[in-house]
């Protein structure tokens, strides 16, 4: 019979780089929405439209990246659901 190990946690760079990474996509997609609603919502001009979405991207890239670093920091040390799968494999055998 095989012996379940803890998983092992993800190192605090490992949670900053996933943070980082994960910002760049989700910052990326607040700022195409913001042009295109400030854009098409609006009588501002592109150059106008363009500091509003960048504005909040800037603002959205710090203050979501530090409340996902803790969420990544947090969800590191709960174990539930990390041996799932190799649990479930083993079953089936």
């Amino acid at each position: 019979m095989e012996k379940i190990t803890k998983p092992e946690k993800d190192s605090p760079t490992r949670s900053v780089l996933k943070a980082i990474s994960w910002r760049f996509v989700a910052s990326g997609a607040t700022f195409i929405i913001s042009f295109f609603v400030f854009r098409y919502s609006t009588d501002k001009t592109d150059t106008q439209v363009l500091k509003f979405a960048s504005a909040i991207a800037s603002v959205d890239v710090v203050v979501k990246l530090i409340l996902y670093y803790l969420h990544e920091r947090l969800w590191t040390n709960i174990y539930w659901g990390k041996s799932w799968y190799r649990r479930n494999i083993r079953r089936k055998k």
